[in-house]
């Protein structure tokens, strides 16, 4: 069997699905924060704690799990190239992004947030803009 191949078509399974999240629940977060009724608010809070629960922190950790699996399978050598360094530097960021999102769907969960709602459209541009980069690199693998 050809792990490199079975490893890698679980990475990426996992990071689309950890991408949908990461797009999907500041988008949530808009229409929350700019939500009127007790009602909307409510179910809101049980769309982020799921989404974030369920499919986000799951897709997170079998993503960075099955990328570990193939720097095995690869060789940790594979640190000395320039586009694996880039690389692990934005999805360290995705990841602390990843948990900022956990910060806000707590601040919501308790009634506590204090951001508008254009914040989290543009807050929802920086994954986009970070997986550009990953898939150029990963693609391109710059020198």
């Amino acid at each position: 069997m050809n792990f490199y191949l079975l490893f890698k078509s679980l990475h990426l399974i996992a990071v689309i699905s950890w991408m949908a999240g990461l797009l999907y629940l500041p988008r949530i977060f808009v229409y929350h924060s700019e939500a009127d009724h007790e009602s909307q608010k409510k179910v809101f809070k049980i769309m982020e704690k799921r989404l974030y629960n369920f499919i986000m922190m799951p897709a997170m950790l079998l993503s960075w799990i099955f990328g570990i699996f193939l720097i095995h399978v690869l060789g940790f050598s594979i640190f000395a190239e320039l586009w694996m360094q880039i690389k692990i530097f934005a999805v360290v960021i995705l990841t602390y992004y990843h948990f900022t999102l956990g910060k806000y769907l707590n601040d919501f969960a308790v009634d506590n947030n204090n951001k508008s709602s254009k914040f989290f459209r543009i807050y929802n541009e920086i994954p986009t803009t970070i997986l550009i980069v990953v898939i150029f690199v990963a693609i391109f693998k710059p020198i």
